[in-house]
C-alpha cells in the first residue's frame, strides 16, 4: 500500500506482514521509505541508508542524537555534535521532546538537602 504524507511517497505495511515477510519491506525500502503501521497508527519507519539518508539526514540526525542522549549513550556535547545543531539549538530540541538534561539521583537529593541547610 502506498502512503503519501506531505508529498513524500512511501510504502506502508503492518507489523503482521513485516513479521511474515521482512525481505519484502527491505526491497521496498530500496525505492522509498517503508511505514510500519500498528493497528491504524504509524509505528516505525524503515529507510534504506544508502538512498534515503541523503534527503532526510537533517531530520534523522537530531532524532538519533536525542535518542542516544536520552539513553545516556552519548554526552550532551557529543549528541549535539552528531545532531548537526549548535549546543543551544540541541538543548532546545531536547526540551521540545521533554528529555531532561540532568537526571537526579541519590547524590542530587543529598546535595539539595545540604544546600537548603546552608541557605537557612
Amino acid at each position: 500500500m502506498l502512503f503519501q504524507p506531505q508529498g513524500l511517497v512511501m510504502y506502508a505495511t503492518n507489523v503482521r506482514n513485516l513479521k511474515r515477510n521482512p525481505s519484502e519491506a527491505l526491497r521496498h525500502a530500496e525505492q522509498e521509505p517503508v511505514l510500519i503501521m500498528k493497528g491504524n497508527e504509524p509505528n516505525a519507519l524503515i529507510l534504506n541508508l544508502k538512498r534515503s539518508v541523503a534527503y532526510t539526514s537533517e531530520q534523522l540526525k537530531p532524532a538519533l542524537a536525542a535518542s542516544l542522549f536520552k539513553d545516556r549513550v552519548l554526552s550532551l556535547g557529543a549528541a549535539a555534535k552528531i545532531s548537526g545543531l549548535s549546543l543551544s539549538e540541541f538543548i532546545e530540541h531536547l526540551s521540545q521532546l521533554d528529555i531532561d538534561l540532568v537526571i537526579p539521583d541519590a547524590q542530587t537529593a543529598q546535595e539539595l538537602a545540604t544546600l537548603d541547610l546552608w541557605r537557612s
